[in-house]
C-alpha cells in the first residue's frame, strides 16, 4: 500500500495514469489490497476497474458506493462506459442498473446505442467523441474550437478531423498535423479543393465483422477510423488502443484453444469450473492415446521379441507430436490472420506435407544410422528410418487438415 501512496503523492492529479495505478495494485496481498483500493481518486476508480484483470474488478466497484462509481464512470469514454456497465451487470445486474441511471441522459444514450451491437461488429468497439467540422468553417475557428473542447477534458486522443454534412455524413478526414499546415484564414473547403481525393478517409461500417477492421488498421498503418453506417453517417470512431486490445485478446484465445482451455474459465477463480473446461480435453486426449495403446497392444508379440523397438518407439512417437504441433500451431495462427482463403487452403497443406516429409527423411536418416550402431542390426534402422518418414508426414498431414476443416 505504501507503493501507491508514494505513486500518488509524487504526481499531481493530471498525472495520475490508471495503467500504472492498477499495475501498483496488482502486486499486493488481499489485505492491502482491499485497503489501497480506497486511496484511489474516485474520478479514476472506473478507469483503474478496467485496467485490472477480471478477478479484481468486483473487490475494486464493492469498495465504492453507485453514486461514486456513476460519478467516476461519467469519466470514461462512450466504449468504456459500456464496457464497464457490462462487466457491473455481469456481478451485480441491480448496482449496474443503478449507476446507469445516475448517469445522463447523453451518457445513457451513447451506452444504449453501442450496446445494440454484436460483440463481432465494429460497432461494439467504436466511442462516440468524434471532433467534426463543416467545410464552410475557417481553420482558425476549427483549431480554436478543438482547443476549448481538450482544456474542459471532452476529447481525448483525438488526431483526426472529420469533415461533414448538414445531415452528418462523412466527407473528408484530416489530419491534425495537416489542418496546422492550412491556412488559417481561410475555410476547410478552400484548403483542401485542390487535393480533395488525399482527405479521403478509410472507413469502417459499424455492422462489419471487426476482425476486418483489424486488418485495416494493420495494412493503413492507422491510429483510428471513422466508423459510419450504411448511409454514411458518422456514428463515432475507433482507436488504436481498442485494436490493440482486440488483438491481444485473440491471441489469447488461440493459445488457449490450441492448450484446450477456455479463456473464460482460466479468467475466473471458480476452480471447478475451470477444471471442468480443461478435464474435457483431457478426456479427449486419454480415449487417443488408449486408441494409440490398443495398436500398440496389436504387436505385443513383436515388441517382446524385439526390445529395441520398445526403446526406440517413445522417439518416434515424440517427433511425430512435435511435428504435428509445429503444423498445427502455424495453420492456426494464419487462418487467425486470415491469411489462408480457401482457395490456397491445398498450398497450404502441401507446404506443410513437404515440410514434414523433408523433415521425416532427415531424422530418418539420423535415427536409422543410430538404431543400425546401436543394436547391431541394419534392419532395424531401415524399420525405424521408414517408421519416422511415416509418422511424420501424417503429423504434418493432420496437423494442417484438421483446423482447416474445423475452420
Amino acid at each position: 500500500m505504501e507503493a501507491l501512496k508514494v505513486y500518488l503523492d509524487s504526481h499531481s492529479h493530471d498525472d495520475l495514469h490508471p495503467s500504472e495505478i492498477a499495475n501498483i495494485l496488482k502486486d499486493m496481498d488481499d489485505k492491502s489490497f482491499h485497503e489501497a483500493v480506497k486511496l484511489i481518486p474516485k474520478d479514476l476508480v472506473a478507469d483503474v476497474a478496467l485496467e485490472l484483470p477480471d478477478r479484481y474488478f468486483d473487490d475494486v466497484v464493492e469498495s465504492f458506493t453507485p453514486d461514486e462509481l456513476a460519478e467516476s464512470v461519467a469519466e470514461l469514454e462512450s466504449d468504456d462506459q459500456k464496457e464497464f456497465i457490462e462487466e457491473l451487470e455481469e456481478l451485480d445486474e441491480g448496482i449496474a442498473n443503478e449507476v446507469f441511471e445516475k448517469l445522463d441522459k447523453e451518457d445513457q444514450e451513447d451506452i444504449r446505442q453501442l450496446r445494440q451491437y454484436e460483440d463481432d461488429e465494429a460497432g461494439a468497439y467504436m466511442q462516440v467523441e468524434v471532433y467534426t467540422a463543416k467545410l464552410n468553417q475557417k481553420i482558425r475557428d476549427i483549431i480554436e474550437g478543438f482547443a476549448k473542447l481538450r482544456r474542459k477534458g471532452e476529447l481525448e486522443n483525438v488526431n483526426y478531423l472529420f469533415v461533414v454534412d448538414d445531415q452528418n455524413r462523412l466527407k473528408y478526414g484530416v489530419g491534425l498535423d495537416s489542418l496546422l499546415t492550412f491556412d488559417f484564414d481561410k475555410t476547410l473547403q478552400e484548403n483542401i479543393e485542390a487535393d480533395d481525393e488525399n482527405y479521403k478517409p478509410i472507413v469502417a461500417y459499424d455492422q462489419e465483422p471487426i476482425k476486418e477492421v483489424v486488418k485495416k488498421f494493420q495494412e493503413y498503418d492507422l491510429s483510428s477510423i471513422p466508423v459510419i453506417n450504411d448511409q454514411s453517417v458518422l456514428l463515432g470512431r475507433i482507436t488504436s488502443d481498442d485494436i490493440y486490445d482486440i488483438i491481444s485478446e485473440q491471441a489469447t484465445d488461440q493459445m488457449y484453444h490450441l492448450a484446450g482451455v477456455s479463456d473464460e474459465a482460466e479468467e475466473d477463480d471458480d476452480l471447478i469450473k475451470a477444471g471442468k473446461a480443461r478435464a474435457i480435453w483431457l478426456g479427449i486426449n486419454l480415449l487417443t492415446a488408449i486408441a494409440a495403446s490398443l495398436v500398440i497392444g496389436l504387436f505385443e508379440s513383436t515388441l517382446q521379441s524385439y526390445v529395441a523397438l520398445a526403446v526406440l518407439m517413445p522417439i518416434v512417437a515424440s517427433m511425430g507430436g512435435n511435428a504435428g504441433t509445429q503444423s498445427l500451431t502455424v495453420v492456426v495462427r494464419k487462418l487467425a490472420l486470415g491469411e489462408i482463403a480457401k482457395h490456397d487452403a491445398f498450398r497450404t497443406i502441401k507446404k506443410e506435407v513437404l515440410l514434414s516429409l523433408a523433415n521425416g527423411m532427415l531424422f530418418a536418416i539420423i535415427i536409422g544410422v543410430i538404431a543400425s550402431i546401436w543394436f547391431d542390426k541394419g534392419m532395424l534402422g531401415v524399420v525405424i528410418a521408414l517408421a519416422m518418414i511415416i509418422n511424420l508426414l501424417s503429423a504434418g498431414l493432420f496437423g494442417s487438415v484438421i483446423p482447416l476443416l474445423l475452420k
